[in-house]
């Protein structure tokens, strides 16, 4: 009979960077030190609104957005997260700039993610209602398994 185990090779990890976030790499990196030979990618998405309005203030400051932005969450990744990924996990940090469940739902779909880890955020009862939560939206919508992780 074969192993669960062995059907989660891809496992994609979402981060805003905030406490929460942090707990939840803890959930997927486990997963993929559990499953020897499978991918832990790292997901970061710039909401599409910051990204213009720090694309139009940078460009006019004469630097570009994209290289700016990537040195930065390059950097982050390289402080918060590389340093917890043990050697043999094939570690693939990427970022991109849209709506967070969209963005994650297209990703997941892009690289065949078997799970997708993502911890949820405190979003207030008025919030919550009319605009639903990141987690929330893409526990509706993947086509994998989705691993909440709550705030503590």
């Amino acid at each position: 009979m074969e192993s669960n185990q062995s059907k989660i090779t891809r496992i994609l990890y979402c981060t805003d960077f905030s406490v929460n976030a942090s707990r939840a790499f803890d959930y997927a990196l486990d997963a993929s030190v559990r499953r020897p030979g499978s991918e832990l990618h790292l997901l970061h998405v710039i909401p599409e609104p910051d990204a213009q309005y720090w694309k139009t203030y940078i460009y006019n400051a004469a630097s570009d957005v994209d290289d700016k932005a990537k040195r930065d969450i390059d950097k982050k990744i390289d402080e918060e997260y590389r340093p917890r990924v043990p050697s043999g996990v094939e570690f693939k940090p990427v970022f991109r700039i849209g709506k967070g469940h969209t963005e994650i739902l297209k990703y997941a779909d892009e690289i065949g993610a078997d799970l997708i880890v993502i911890g949820r955020q405190g979003a207030g009862a008025v919030e919550a209602l009319f605009f639903g939560s990141v987690a929330e939206r893409v526990v509706k919508r993947a086509k994998c398994p989705v691993l909440v992780i709550p705030q503590v």
